[in-house]
């Protein structure tokens, strides 16, 4: 009974961390964004875009060498 409380906190303290990380990460990708919509006009649509492209890009820069 102890071993599975105990392993019961341990996994809960685990999840905790990650959801921590998780939001902060979160956040702070949706401060981002909102900070270049506002300071420069670049939407989300935008940024999706462009990173829908790295694979391109990098399969022109290898191809370049």
């Amino acid at each position: 009974m102890i071993i599975t409380l105990i392993l019961a906190w341990i996994v809960f303290a685990i999840l905790w961390k990650v959801l921590k990380t998780t939001v902060k990460t979160a956040l702070t990708i949706a401060a981002i964004v909102v900070l270049l919509q506002v300071a420069f006009g670049i939407t989300p649509q935008d940024i999706w875009h462009q990173i829908l492209q790295i694979p391109q890009t990098l399969s022109q820069i290898r191809g370049g060498k």
